[in-house]
């Protein structure tokens, strides 16, 4: 049975409520990343050589196994959305735990993508390594600006999966127990959309990163 709580009238109003504060919490997000994303382009625009150099360094493998592996976690985000509203619980602590190893399957590639970095030189600093071409006039600050860009846009990307993620392991415990059903879902469907926002957060990165201008 659901549980209604003050000071709403049904469970169909405290539902709509709770989805709509997501949808505002989510609105604030969008202007966080389109700061820096406005940001990155602007700057892109400016110093589109050494952009295209630095993104030519980035690991496009890595990157694109794990768009692939995002976008399957959406999917399983859908389909445990799906099972709660058919009251299929079992299905619903199946797709949850699903979205839970891929989502630490993606961190765990993130790592390794930084870490082969880390080693060739690539993050802003004292460290910094980077050696143009004898014919090119790119200026390797410009492209430590990009891996500035690319650090700080991912590994907030990063944080906020981390904090989803966390967010799934309490719900695949608490749908272990049985709280939740047909009639009370929408712990499960705001963590969907913010899972969602997530995945779409990077389908803008990816190309963004290391697709244009390779």
């Amino acid at each position: 049975m659901a549980q209604l709580e003050m000071p709403f009238e049904n469970i169909e109003q405290q539902h709509e409520t709770n989805t709509f504060g997501m949808w505002v919490f989510l609105v604030t997000e969008v202007m966080f990343f389109g700061a820096l994303l406005s940001g990155y382009i602007v700057y892109r625009y400016e110093y589109p050589d050494a952009f295209a150099a630095g993104s030519g360094h980035l690991n496009l493998t890595l990157g694109t196994i794990n768009t692939a592996v995002l976008l399957c976690s959406s999917l399983t985000v859908a389909l445990g959305v799906r099972a709660i509203q058919l009251d299929q619980r079992k299905s619903l602590v199946f797709f949850l735990a699903i979205t839970i190893l891929l989502g630490l399957a993606f961190l765990g590639v993130k790592g390794t993508e930084y870490y082969l970095e880390y080693k060739e030189g690539f993050v802003p600093g004292a460290s910094f390594t980077f050696t143009s071409p004898v014919q090119s006039n790119i200026d390797s600050r410009h492209v430590e600006l990009f891996f500035l860009f690319y650090f700080i846009m991912t590994s907030v990307h990063a944080v906020h999966m981390i904090i989803g993620l966390s967010i799934f392991l309490v719900l695949l415990i608490r749908a272990w127990r049985r709280r939740y059903s047909a009639q009370d879902y929408s712990a499960i469907e705001c963590a969907g959309l913010y899972w969602h926002f997530v995945d779409i957060i990077w389908i803008f990165l990816y190309p963004l990163l290391y697709l244009i201008g390779r």
